[in-house]
């Protein structure tokens, strides 16, 4: 009989948990594990284990050992209001309530009268086809992103999992693989970026009351929320406190134009400025405006030694580098530099002028060769993107950061690397493993797992786990080692 907590966890063995068998849970797949396709490959370097204590819960939930599960129950009125919103705007950001459980092996946490939401930005989906209030029975069901906000309704302690509010159900949008992204926040993890948000597998159950049944809507991908909980709970590493001031950066965020038209704050509309202020939006949003204006006129108009000498005192330059090498190892292409796009800012004061900016990797699904706009895995890592976007491109033109961009570019792709490709492919083999027989689900989508890049991608040919010349961790190796 599992153990049922209501709103917490125990604190004893939280990091070795094994999946238990709800082979009875409808729509689950055959409980007998198999190998996904593929050819077999020699042992590649040892893996080194992750660390996954960045904040209290942080290593519960994101556990790679265990496949978790969570079930919404949303009653029918919830439901159609969450239908009614996405209806009158798709790019609402309107919470509805419902009952969360979380099943981790013997161990169960009940959260009533939680908040959830939908979420994404062009992935954005109803989460049942048609028009008007919810169908049943013969429903027909989407995958969409989802957002859990645990204390939306009742702000306690007690409604959190693990001392965690806020988390993001990830469907595998555009990934066959089945991987990406997750790779892409373990391999930052790995390299000691330690700004990457955790992110890992679960199992996704929804239920509206009156249904017969749960829908299992299959394996999703579950993330750390980039909030006020995740710069606390990375004090100790570099962010001081959660009191900066934290910017989420979208389309248009070039660094290149300080117009405060561009600016925006958290306050739950469907506006999408290219700059929203997450933190400090009431009292604190002109002095947050006037740091960022300054920043980006900072960061476009200083030249020479004006900008070199100030550009280290306002970052770490270094980790920068480094974060942005594995930005580009990774074949992010929809990004600050290329496309001035998904990231995040985060100023460790309030303060206009005396402050630590870090950069904040974030939206990692189109990668590892799905890519428009450029070939990402030939593309020179030098002349990644646009240099009208100048942030990198400025650092890169002084030897001593360009030097240290490429060698940590070459570091990243070693034959010791978590890159390298027997390392990474065996990793996502073990992933694989682990959630092949969970992948077929009631919404009749993304039901197989299949070694491919999107559809729309400009570059087809690229493979993650087959060798050869289109293997894209081999491609990206070689394109690095020619500099």
């Amino acid at each position: 009989m599992a153990v049922i907590f209501f709103a917490g966890c125990t604190p004893d063995d939280r990091n070795r948990l094994i999946p238990g068998d709800y082979s009875e849970q409808p729509g689950d797949p055959s409980d007998d594990p198999s190998d996904p396709p593929g050819p077999s490959d020699p042992p590649g370097p040892p893996d080194t284990p992750v660390s996954y204590s960045w904040q209290d819960g942080i290593d519960y939930i994101f556990d790679p050992d265990a496949l978790s599960e969570f079930h919404l129950e949303v009653p029918l009125e919830e439901w159609n209001k969450l239908l009614g919103y996405y209806d009158a705007d798709p790019n609402t950001e309107e919470y509805v309530s419902c009952d969360v459980t979380y099943i981790k092996g013997t161990e169960t946490t009940v959260i009533p009268n939680s908040g959830v939401r939908l979420k994404g930005n062009t992935s954005r989906r109803r989460p049942e086809n048609g028009s008007g209030g919810h169908k049943t029975p013969g429903t027909s069901w989407n995958h969409c992103h989802f957002g859990l906000n645990f204390p939306k309704f009742v702000k306690d302690d007690a409604h959190t999992l693990c001392s965690t509010k806020k988390l993001y159900l990830k469907w595998f949008k555009d990934d066959s693989a089945y991987a990406r992204e997750v790779f892409c926040f373990d391999f930052m993890r790995r390299c000691g970026i330690w700004t990457a948000v955790n992110s890992w597998y679960v199992r996704l159950y929804v239920k509206v009351t009156g249904d017969a049944s749960e829908t299992y809507y299959g394996v999703y991908q579950v993330q750390e929320s980039i909030d006020k909980p995740y710069l606390a709970g990375r004090a100790d590493k570099g962010f001081l406190s959660d009191e900066g001031n934290l910017w989420k950066c979208r389309y248009g965020a070039g660094l290149n134009n300080a117009d405060e038209s561009l600016f925006g704050i958290d306050d739950s509309s469907t506006a999408t400025p290219p700059y929203e202020l997450k933190t400090n939006t009431k009292s604190g949003k002109a002095a947050a405006y006037a740091q960022l204006k300054d920043f980006i006129a900072k960061v476009s108009g200083k030249t020479g030694d004006s900008f070199y000498q100030w550009i280290q005192q306002v970052t770490d330059v270094d980790f920068l580098l480094k974060t942005y090498a594995a930005n580009v190892v990774v074949g992010m292409w929809d990004d600050y530099w290329c496309n001035n796009n998904n990231y995040y800012l985060y100023f460790t004061t309030t303060d206009t002028y005396d402050y630590k900016f870090f950069f904040i990797p974030y939206d990692y699904d189109n990668t590892l060769g799905t890519s428009l706009m450029m070939d990402s895995g030939r593309q020179d890592p030098l002349h990644w993107g646009n240099d009208s976007y100048p942030l990198i491109a400025k650092i890169l033109s002084y030897p001593d950061f360009k030097a240290k961009y490429v060698a940590y570019l070459k570091e990243m792709v070693a034959s010791d690397s978590p890159f390298h490709y027997n390392a990474a492919t065996a990793r996502i083999r073990a992933w694989h493993s682990i959630i092949s027989p969970y992948v077929s689900n009631n919404t009749g989508q993304d039901m197989t797992i299949a070694d491919a890049p999107a559809s729309w991608g400009n570059h087809g040919e690229y493979r993650l786990l087959t060798d050869g010349a289109n293997n894209f961790f081999r491609v990206k190796t070689a394109t690095i080692e020619a500099l």
